[in-house]
Parts: structure tokens; C-alpha cells; sequence
């Protein structure tokens, strides 16, 4: 590009060919003031613009800061021009930052090169949403880059950069991106042909996962769907395979994001994940002279691991797993040393059985002593989730030996696991207490706070623990330096438990006192007010030391810290009041036992342990403690649609695709139609009250089932012929629907009323066809998570007919309020929507009437008819029915002008068009109706048989719809 400017390329060679820094400067200073002076006499085009601010770039570059060309830039975005379209996107990105001003001036550019078909300005666009990516932009452009990235146009290198470009924005301003509407969208481009645009894409949903873990809950199945075809089938291009190793990136991600989930309950796809991970512990069982192959196959198979122990401990694949670790954490290459360590420590920490570990446990003990430090901290974690009550004194020995030679960085974490291992698995109080305090002695300034609390905490709390723990302290404070944790422990307890020890030989109350304050001196002065408290608590118990303690009392009094000086002040004026003894006693009574909770030490273990970008689906600790999460886990997530398996319906829901032959024109002008508008008024239209009487919701154990009564059923029944109305009520929401349908192409909006005064929250829509072949489903968008109080919100509902099917698609909706429901309803969407109306005479119509003929192609039944309150046919409900149903009717056809004649066409992407013919006969002196469809589809005539039959029979409905 320089080439083709000579100014900004003799601008360059000046600068280089500066001898000092002066001369540059001087050269820069000139250039700037030129081009302040044409910038401001304006008149430029295109290319002056350009270069000009291709100066003022390289100069920002060089280093230097630049007033000038910031206008200039924005302007650039909005020329046609790509090579001054680029230097001002890359003006934009390197010299406004993301709460600049001008940035403001060139949203609206930005979205105009995100709309265009030039993939190119598109490019270009991303990459500056990507770099800037302030709170604004995100705000007015992220449902752009999404329509770009979901967009069937697009090309495959735009759709990976609008992807990454969501992920930038989602980790940045996360309240930006509706990851719960979008997720179904986003999901389904993990089926897409070309791996870049999958690698992508997964990596987005796995940032957006880990938060919406429910409304991404068909993602499972698509990851193990891919992984599958990955190495199962190799069904990837030459070009995704890295030394022979397909798409190992990809791999990683997806065994990663099925971590996030519990363990499926379908046992297809459990054995489907079983043979992929069978087949990558195989393919790395023997490693190979390729270097960047085994560090291929060893990242993907460490991952592998991980996902086999998540799913479950005892299988077959772990014992197999355990073997290829043993042999990992003995291997000359410290990455491998280090990830050995570190899938053994998830192994320790989930499974029940640490026999294969333990056989190890030689060689994790000397890992401690390993040359790298991020091996040594590995061989902790493991250690410390491998501790159980068999080696529990065999590891914190082990343990405490290393803590004296120990690296600083690993001292504190270390105290805190040895002090939780201590605690958990003391087989006898001697042994905790001989265990803590040494540990305190040893430690020293990495003794935090939580650890001397928890030994007090447990003192106290155990009666035949408080003379030995007493003993012991006294010991230790003995020798000729303790720290200062140790003497806090020690103040403690001797002030609380040392007459218990006193009458005993070396442990008198004044040999207590001057081991205790001698130690006083070197102390900070929180320390030295706790020993304030055991004295005054010794001048209770210990009346022949009064006046030693009083003297201490007294002394402080006049020190310059003012808590240390109010609370001697107050301690000598209690020990000083005469003949008061029942006061001293009141005030100087033993702590109470503390009351039961939660070691503080494991909250301040899991603060060390905090989560990265890619969130830990597992914690160091063992197998309760993980369960626990997992519990948790598991107790937070909603059930889907997808859960259901007690029908034989599949877990998760096909997008719906669809056909050929000008689909996309058609679903383009279907977009166009104004759904949620009044044919009437023009305004959103409301659903009035139609039932009072509530409907079921939930089924048996909260998985969603088919809501069915006898108010859902005529209200199904009824849009079934007709285009709006209500599909389901109760007390709390309300389900309208309002359609339109154009060949095998038809659009639902789908209206969801909040009836209460209270918000609808976490409210999710999932779509389940039973006959993903024969018809698809896709939402245009999710619904909001919340619906606010008596508001209502509108979905859209894009079908295709591909071919006949019986089976109508189910809508699941669940959401909050006050307790979890969901509730499961028939969609309105059966064959005859997808029928178009047909012109014919007579003679036509008979003759292709014999054409078609009999069975198998003619479905004919006869029914019970309601004649009307004069005794006659209903022959308006009757017309009302038929023509609702698609069909034309032909009048003038049948010589019996009570005979209803239809015709009609039925419009399919995949088996094409077929034609369907109607007679409707009815008898009012029998009150039955005989309906005969011919169609040259078997299967036609009879869904169309049976359709326009239902809401005939007597008793079925109302003319009006009751």
C-alpha cells in the first residue's frame, strides 16, 4: 500500500534516515503542522485523506501522540473504497479508544459494512468491534454480528470472526449479549461443514455455557455428535489435520464443554461417548517419534481423562486411564510429568477407590522434590486429594518434612491443606494436637489466621482434648523462639484451660506467667491485648499471681497504643475493686463451645483455587467435597424438553433447515408479513379470556409431558382450522397464536401473556418434533428469560413442510414463578396448513376424482353430525371447517347442493406437490355426515381424512369455538 502512496513513502524513508532523535522529531513536528494546515483547509479527496492519516498512523506507531486525523478517519470508514475503507478502520482501532467520542460518529457505518454482501467490509467491521469493543458499540452492534454469524450468506472466514468477535464482546460487557435467546441459534452452528467456523463457534458457546448451562443444554449431544465424526468416522478436510491428528483444538473444546454438564442419562449417546473415548485412549497408548504429534494426542487424551472420570469413576475407561497416568508421572518430560500429576489429582478427588493411585504413592512423594516448581505444586494437589484415613499420617508427615525446605510460593497453600488433612482425618486428639502445633511452630509466617481460629475453635469445643492441648502449648512456648501464631495459641488456651494443668509438677500458675509474658515483648500489639485477656483471666483462677498480673495491668496503662491503654485501664480497675469477687467470676467465665460450622480453612483453600476463564469442573479434595458440588450442580439446573425419554423422543430438538427451489425467497417475503399486527386495528393484538378453568402443567416428577384437557384440546383443535386464537391458559400465562403460510414455507407468532401481578422468571421455549423428517421447526428467536407482570412478549415460529406427517410439533415452555413449572402443548401445525387452494369445473374435477380412485388413496369415514337449533345442517360450520382446512370449495360441483366439493394442493420441499380432492355428504335424517378425501398420497388422504373430520363429530365444538 505504501507503494502506492510516494509522500507517505518518502515520509518513511525520512524518518528512518534520521541520524539523532532531534532530526526526527523535527521531521515528524513538520509533517504534522502540513498536515494540520490541509486537514483544515479541507477540499481533499479521497486519497489525500488517506494518506495523510496513513502519516498520522505511522507516526502514532513510532510512538509519538497525534492530535490530528481523528474526523479524517471516521470519514474514510464510509468510502467505497477498500484501501480507504482500511486505513480508516485501522485509524479507528489504534487511535480512539473505547470511550472516545468519535466512536459514536461511525456506529452507523460500521452497521451499514456489517449488512453489506462484501465480505471484506465485513471483515473489517469485526475487527474493529473486536478491538474497540466499548459498552456502546457492544451495545448497538452485538445483535448485528449475531445476524451475521447466524446468516446463511455468510461466508465461512466472516462467520468465524463474528463468532470471535461475540466472544471479545461477551467476556467483556457479558450483560451485552443474550446468550439465553441466541443459544438455540448459536448450538446449531456446531453442525456446520467447515471445522474453522465450528472451532469458533465452540469456543463462543463455551464462554456462554458456562453461565447458561440450561439454555445450552442442547449442546451435548451436538459435541458428542462431532466428536464422533471426528474420530470415529474421520470425517474432516486434509487441511484440519495437525500431524495426522484431526482437528486436535477442537477435539480439546469439545471434551471440555461436555464436562460442563452431568453426565447424560441417554444411553445412546453414553455409548456413543464411550467408543470415542475408548478410541482416543487406543490412538495414545503408543507414543510416536513425532514430537508435535505426541503433544498432540496427549492433550486431547489428557482431556479425555478428565471427561471419563466425569462421567463416571468405576468405569472400565478409567482403570484404563489409571494405567496411562502411572506411566505419565514418571515421564522424562516435565509437561508431561505435570499433566500426569494433574488428572491423577482430578482422579483422586472423584473417585472412591484410590488403590491405583496409592500404588504410586512412592512416586507422587518425590514429585515434591521435583526441579519444577509447577510439577511440585501439582504433586501437592494430588497428594492432598489422594489423603485418606489408611496414609493420612504417612502424607502429613511427609508433608510437614517438606515444608521446612518448601519454595515460599507453595508455604501458605500448604499449611492451609495440612491443617484441613490434620482435621479431617485425626485418628486421636494427641495426634491433631502434636500435628497443628507443630505445624505452627514450623511455619511460621504462613500461618494465616483461619488456621490458629480453627485450632481454638476445636479445643474448645472438645473437653478431653483441653488438658493435653494445655501441656503441649506450654511445652512448645518453652523454647527459645515461638511465633507469634504459636503465643496466640497459647494465650488462648492457657487463659481459657491452664488451671487444669497448674497442680501438676512444672506447670505452675507463675511458671505458666513467665513462660507466657516472656514472649510478650516480641510481640505486635493485637497480640499482646489477647495475653491482656488470659491475665485477667489468670487473676480469676490464679489468686497467689495477682500482683503480678496487676503490676502488668498497670504498667500498660500508660503505653501509647490506645486499645492496648483503654483495655489495661479497664483490666486493672476489674482486678483492683475490692471484695468483688462474683463480678471477676461473672465476666471471667470459660468461652462456651462454639457453635457447628464450616471450616473456615476450606473457604480460604477454595479462594486459592478460584476459577479461570474456562471455569474447574472439579476441586481438590476428594470425593464428598466434589459430590457436593455436583449435587449442587445438578440441583440448579431445569429440566428441557430434552430430558424426556419415557416416550422414546430424542434429547434434543433438530433445527429445522430448509428446502430448495426458492425457499429462502419465500421465507424472506413470509418475514416481511407484520404477524404482530391487528388485521383490524394495526395494534398487538390481545387474547381475551376464553376458559376460566385452569389446565394441568406439570407432569409426574417434573419432567415436561403433553398438557392435555378438554379446554387445551378444543383450543388445538380449533387453530387447527383457523389462524389465531388461543392455544393454552391457565391462571398465571397465556399462549396465543396468529400464523400465516405460503407453500411448504409457514411463520407463528406465538404470543406469551404474563396473568400476574408477580414476573414470570427464567422463563425458557424449547420446540421437540417427533417427525424431524417430515417437518422442521426453528424459533426466529428465543423468548425473553423474564416476562414482566401482565405484560406480554411475542415469538416467531418459522415451519417447513418436507413431507406428510400426523404427529404435530410440541411446544415446551417452563419458567419460574414462585415454584418451577412447565407445561408441553401441540403446536397448531398439521399438513392442511401447508395446502393451497385450486380452481376447477366440473368435468375437471370428476374426472381427476376417478383418476385418483379408490383405496389405498381414498380415506372415507362416517360420523355422528349436531344439526343446528331449527333442525337443519350446519352448513356454515360445515364451509368454516373445510375452507379453514385450505381446501377451496367448489360450489356448483356436486348436483346435491348440501355436498361440500374441495380441492386443494399440498406443497412439500421434499416429495414436491400432491394434489387432494374432498367430498363432505351429509344426512340430516340419520344426523351423520360421510367425508371422502382422495389424494395420490396414501398418507395425505387419511391426515387429511382425519383432520377434517375431528371437528365435525357431534359434541366436539361449538360453532363458536366452546
Amino acid at each position: 500500500m505504501a507503494t502506492s502512496m510516494r509522500g507517505l513513502t518518502q515520509f518513511i524513508a525520512d524518518i528512518r534516515g534520521a541520524r539523532v532523535k532531534e532530526l526526527e522529531e523535527k521531521r515528524i513536528n513538520k509533517e504534522m503542522a502540513n498536515i494540520r494546515k490541509r486537514f483544515k483547509d479541507g477540499n481533499l479527496d479521497g486519497y489525500q485523506k488517506k494518506k495523510y492519516v496513513a502519516k498520522v498512523i505511522f507516526t502514532y506507531i513510532l510512538g509519538y501522540k497525534v492530535d490530528v486525523g481523528h474526523m479524517e478517519a471516521v470519514n474514510l470508514i464510509s468510502s467505497p473504497k477498500y484501501s480507504e475503507k482500511q486505513i480508516g478502520y485501522l485509524a479507528v482501532t489504534l487511535l480512539m479508544h473505547e470511550n472516545s467520542d468519535f466512536l459514536r460518529l461511525v456506529v452507523n457505518s460500521i452497521r451499514k459494512d456489517l449488512n453489506e454482501n462484501n465480505e471484506i467490509n465485513n471483515c473489517l467491521a469485526l475487527h474493529a468491534i473486536a478491538n474497540v469493543g466499548g459498552q456502546e458499540m457492544a451495545e448497538a452492534l452485538a445483535e448485528d454480528v449475531h445476524r451475521l454469524l447466524i446468516s446463511p450468506t455468510s461466508g465461512n472466514f466472516v462467520r468465524k470472526k463474528a463468532a470471535l468477535t461475540l466472544l471479545r464482546l461477551y467476556r467483556k460487557h457479558p450483560e451485552v449479549i443474550p446468550a439465553a435467546e441466541w443459544a438455540l441459534r448459536l448450538v446449531s452452528l456446531m453442525d456446520d461443514t467447515d471445522l474453522g467456523v465450528v472451532i469458533c463457534v465452540v469456543s463462543l458457546v463455551m464462554a456462554l455455557a458456562q453461565d447458561h448451562l440450561d439454555a445450552f443444554a442442547v449442546c451435548y449431544q451436538k459435541a458428542v455428535d462431532r466428536l464422533y465424526r471426528l474420530v470415529i468416522e474421520h470425517e474432516y478436510a486434509a487441511t484440519y489435520a495437525y500431524y495426522k491428528v484431526p482437528s486436535p483444538w477442537l477435539q480439546v473444546k469439545l471434551l471440555r464443554l461436555l464436562q460442563y454438564y452431568p453426565p447424560t442419562e441417554d444411553a445412546t449417546l453414553r455409548k456413543v461417548l464411550h467408543e470415542v473415548l475408548q478410541a482416543i485412549m487406543a490412538n495414545s497408548a503408543e507414543p510416536s517419534r513425532n514430537v508435535q504429534h505426541n503433544n498432540a494426542q496427549h492433550a486431547i487424551l489428557f482431556e479425555a481423562i478428565s471427561l471419563a472420570i466425569h462421567l463416571d469413576t468405576n468405569s472400565p475407561l478409567v482403570t484404563t486411564a489409571a494405567i496411562l497416568l502411572a506411566r505419565f508421572i514418571s515421564s522424562k518430560e516435565t509437561n508431561v510429568r505435570y499433566l500426569g500429576l494433574d488428572t491423577m489429582a482430578h482422579l483422586a478427588a472423584r473417585t472412591d477407590n484410590l488403590d491405583a493411585i496409592k500404588q504410586h504413592q512412592g512416586t507422587i512423594i518425590l514429585s515434591l522434590r521435583d526441579k519444577d516448581i509447577s510439577v511440585r505444586r501439582r504433586a501437592l494437589d494430588l497428594l492432598y486429594s489422594m489423603c485418606d484415613t489408611d496414609n493420612s499420617e504417612l502424607i502429613v508427615g511427609e508433608l510437614l518434612r517438606y515444608l521446612k525446605i518448601a519454595d515460599y510460593g507453595l508455604r501458605e497453600e500448604m499449611v492451609l491443606k495440612i491443617a484441613i488433612l490434620t482435621e479431617k482425618y485425626a485418628s486421636t486428639y494427641k495426634w491433631y494436637v502434636d500435628t497443628i502445633l507443630e505445624l505452627i511452630s514450623a511455619a511460621g509466617d504462613h500461618v494465616g489466621d483461619e488456621v490458629w481460629f480453627r485450632v481454638v475453635q476445636i479445643v474448645t469445643n472438645t473437653e478431653d482434648l483441653q488438658p493435653y492441648a494445655a501441656k503441649v502449648v506450654f511445652e512448645y512456648l518453652k523454647s527459645p523462639s515461638s511465633h507469634e501464631s504459636l503465643v496466640k495459641v497459647g494465650g488462648y488456651i492457657l487463659g481459657e484451660y491452664g488451671h487444669l494443668i497448674a497442680n501438676e509438677a512444672g506447670y505452675s500458675p507463675m511458671e505458666q506467667f513467665q513462660v507466657l509474658h516472656s514472649k510478650s515483648q516480641f510481640c505486635i500489639a493485637p497480640t499482646r491485648a489477647l495475653l491482656l485477656s488470659t491475665y485477667i483471666k489468670w487473676v480469676n483462677v490464679f489468686p497467689e499471681i495477682k500482683e503480678q498480673l496487676v503490676n502488668v495491668f498497670e504498667r500498660y496503662r500508660h503505653v501509647l497504643d490506645v486499645d492496648l491503654q483503654q483495655r489495661a485501664c479497664e483490666y486493672y480497675a476489674l482486678a483492683s475493686r475490692p471484695d468483688d469477687d462474683e463480678l471477676l467470676q461473672n465476666v471471667c467465665e470459660e468461652i462456651p463451645p462454639f457453635p457447628p460450622r464450616e471450616s473456615a480453612l476450606l473457604g480460604r483453600l477454595n479462594k486459592k483455587h478460584s476459577d479461570t476463564e474456562d471455569k474447574r469442573t472439579w476441586v481438590h479434595g476428594g470425593k464428598d467435597v466434589n459430590l457436593d458440588r455436583e449435587a449442587t450442580r445438578k440441583g440448579s439446573r431445569n429440566l428441557t424438553l430434552g430430558d424426556i425419554k419415557s416416550n422414546g423422543a430424542p434429547s434434543v430438538v433438530s433445527p429445522g433447515t430448509h428446502g430448495q427451489d426458492g425457499t429462502n425467497d419465500t421465507i424472506n417475503a413470509l418475514l416481511g408479513l407484520d404477524l404482530s399486527a391487528s388485521p383490524a386495528t394495526g395494534t398487538t393484538p390481545t387474547f381475551p379470556d376464553l376458559m376460566s378453568a385452569p389446565a394441568a402443567t406439570l407432569a409426574e416428577a417434573g419432567i415436561p409431558r403433553l398438557t392435555v384437557n378438554a379446554n387445551v384440546d378444543r383450543w388445538f383443535e380449533k387453530l387447527c382450522y383457523s389462524s389465531e386464537g388461543v392455544l393454552y391458559e391457565d391462571v398465571q400465562l397465556q399462549i396465543g397464536i396468529k400464523s400465516r403460510y405460503h407453500g411448504h414455507i409457514g411463520q407463528l407468532a406465538v404470543y406469551m401473556g404474563n396473568k400476574v401481578d408477580a414476573p414470570l422468571t427464567s422463563f425458557t421455549t424449547t420446540l421437540h418434533v417427533e417427525e424431524p423428517d417430515a417437518v422442521s421447526v426453528s424459533f426466529a428467536k428465543l423468548a425473553p428469560s423474564t416476562i414482566a407482570p401482565r405484560t406480554q412478549t411475542q415469538q416467531l415460529i418459522h415451519v417447513e413442510c418436507k413431507k406428510p406427517f400426523s404427529k404435530p410439533p410440541i411446544l415446551s415452555v417452563s419458567f419460574l414463578a414462585g415454584a418451577h413449572q412447565t407445561i408441553a402443548i401441540r403446536l397448531p401445525i398439521v399438513i392442511s396448513k401447508f395446502v393451497e387452494h385450486v380452481k376447477m369445473g366440473q368435468a375437471d374435477f370428476f374426472e381427476r376424482w376417478k383418476l385418483i380412485g379408490g383405496p389405498p388413496r381414498e380415506a372415507q369415514s362416517i360420523f355422528p353430525i349436531k344439526l343446528d337449533d331449527a333442525g337443519h345442517v350446519d352448513l356454515a360450520r360445515q364451509r368454516q371447517v373445510v375452507s379453514g382446512h385450505s381446501l377451496n370449495i367448489l360450489d356448483g360441483i356436486d348436483p346435491n347442493p348440501n355436498n361440500l366439493v374441495g380441492a386443494g394442493i399440498l406443497h412439500m420441499s421434499t416429495d414436491g406437490k400432491v394434489g387432494c380432492l374432498m367430498r363432505l355428504e351429509p344426512n340430516r335424517e340419520a344426523k351423520l355426515c360421510r367425508i371422502t378425501v382422495r389424494s395420490t398420497s396414501e398418507e395425505v388422504a387419511a391426515e387429511m381424512q382425519r383432520l377434517l373430520q375431528k371437528p365435525l363429530v357431534a359434541n366436539t365444538m361449538t360453532s363458536d369455538g366452546h
